[in-house]
C-alpha cells in the first residue's frame, strides 16, 4: 500500500520509493527512507495535502507524491535488523 492508504491515527513504515530521478531523492531528503515509522496526522478537507509526522516533525505531502511511498503496517525486517534504520544503505 501507499502512504495514500492508512488511515488518520495509524502508524506504518516506508517500505520503498517508487519513481527515480530527482522526485525519488527528494522524498528521501525529507527523511522517508525505508524502515522509517511514520505516523499519519491528518488530511485536508479534500484529501490533499496529507500531514504526516516522520523523525519528530510534521511533513505535509502532496497526494501524488505520498502515493509513491510505500509503506506497510509491520516494521520491514531488514530494518528490525539495522539498528540505524538504514535499511542496509
Amino acid at each position: 500500500m501507499s502512504l495514500a492508504d492508512p488511515p488518520v491515527g495509524g502508524t506504518v513504515y516506508v517500505t520503498s520509493i517508487r519513481g527515480s530521478g530527482s522526485i525519488r531523492g527528494r522524498i528521501m531528503a525529507m527523511g522517508l527512507v525505508p524502515g522509517t515509522a511514520v505516523e499519519i496526522i491528518r488530511r485536508a478537507p479534500l484529501g490533499d495535502p496529507l500531514e504526516v509526522r516522520v523523525k519528530g516533525y510534521n511533513l505535509s505531502l502532496r497526494a501524488q507524491d505520498a502515493l509513491l511511498v510505500m509503506v506497510s503496517s509491520e516494521l520491514p525486517a531488514r530494518a528490525r535488523n539495522d539498528p540505524k534504520g538504514l535499511g542496509g544503505v
